[in-house]
């Protein structure tokens, strides 16, 4: 069998090194970082020995049985909530808004189909056909709580104003009128025990792979496999030559606590008036472990420089455009497939990309002479 070259050791490389290897071809697998993993990456706080999610928290959901199954044989996953706070105004309010936000916010004692039906007195109705992000929640849940959950938050991250930004965005974020707070509401939900690099490390150790870390891979090295998988930044690829695609970035202000800061996983703030979006304490994403200490960031959304670590592609009117040039400039490469976030510029949940990197790699394993540019088109 012919040489194979998979480019990023994150979930996207990891996986379709792992299937191609399991069906006997030899894989060589390089990251630029020193550790695996990529933006899942854990490790243990020295300090406090809380498992600190490196660049953000990541929680695994999913209705796919087999990504489920695919996960578990390499790391026992145990049950985990996301229940997400936010602290507006001087008071605490669960996320998403749900029955308990809307009574608590409004000061009222509604039942569900009350609080429906006085949702849709506050909701623009107007608005038939939302085109932005302000359009989508003014239309779901009218001015006071756009203003107040969604508003600030949302400029905050994606820096510009709501307005700005497409509908799309807010499709994630969803309304209950009952008391549910668990953020998801997928069939599987959980974390893994022991942190998601050491998920990866398991996934990556087969015979027939190679993994070399802090190496970084040229266009002009791909010469020397018969194909090669790419998971960094599509236009990284073409070293930028048409511009760079736009995405945000995240900083992290670390700080520690002797004894428990906040109560919970992930605290938003919502306020403009509040420099960061968030507040993550660590700890209280492994649940099952005790700590006496603990260890949170403070996190800052901001536009992604050349240096940075790229986190949310932006993907509005520019961006699209500058996509379909590389997108058109990928399909005339030849022995090369981009895969994963960056490699198709999307936001992907994890699930989704170990569903794509395995249906990915078994089409190769069908006929790798004729794969696609594009594991997913990005368009």
């Amino acid at each position: 069998m012919g040489r194979i070259m998979v480019v990023g050791a994150g979930f996207s490389g990891a996986v379709i090194g792992r299937t191609l290897a399991e069906a006997g071809w030899h894989v060589n697998i390089v990251d630029a970082r020193d550790h695996v993993a990529g933006n899942c990456h854990t490790r243990r706080d020295p300090e406090t020995g809380v498992m600190v999610h490196v660049y953000g928290p990541h929680i695994f959901h999913t209705d796919d049985a087999e990504v489920w199954d695919f996960v578990n044989r390499f790391g026992t996953f145990l049950p985990f909530r996301n229940q997400v706070k936010t602290t507006l105004r001087g008071n605490v309010f669960s996320l998403p808004v749900n029955l308990h936000t809307i009574n608590q916010f409004y000061g009222r004692a509604m039942r569900p189909d009350e609080a429906r039906a006085f949702i849709e007195t506050q909701a623009d109705i107007s608005i038939t056909e939302p085109q932005t992000f302000e359009d989508q929640a003014l239309r779901f849940v009218g001015r006071d709580l756009y203003d107040a959950f969604f508003k600030g938050y949302t400029q905050k991250q994606w820096g510009c104003p709501p307005a700005d930004l497409p509908a799309s965005i807010l499709k994630r974020l969803p309304l209950r009128f009952n008391y549910d707070d668990n953020y998801f509401a997928h069939r599987f939900q959980g974390m893994p025990e022991h942190g998601y690099t050491a998920v990866v490390e398991r996934v990556l150790d087969h015979p027939n792979m190679s993994v070399s870390l802090g190496t970084r891979f040229a266009r002009s090295d791909a010469k020397d496999f018969d194909h090669v998988f790419y998971s960094g930044p599509l236009d990284g690829w073409f070293d930028y030559d048409l511009g760079r695609l736009g995405y945000r970035t995240l900083d992290f202000e670390s700080f520690r606590y002797d004894g428990d800061w906040q109560g919970c996983a992930v605290m938003n703030y919502p306020e403009v008036e509040v420099p960061f979006t968030r507040i993550t304490e660590h700890k209280h994403f492994a649940p099952w472990e005790a700590h006496s200490g603990s260890i949170l960031y403070r996190e800052f959304s901001r536009e992604c420089g050349p240096d940075d670590i790229p986190y949310y592609p932006i993907r509005q009117v520019r961006e699209r455009a500058l996509l379909g040039d590389y997108a058109r400039k990928a399909t005339a490469e030849r022995g090369v497939t981009f895969v994963g976030r960056l490699g198709t510029y999307r936001y992907l949940d994890m699930d989704v990309t170990i569903r794509e990197a395995l249906d990915c790699a078994r089409r190769f394993l069908g006929d790798p002479s004729r794969m696609p540019a594009f594991a997913v088109p990005p368009l």
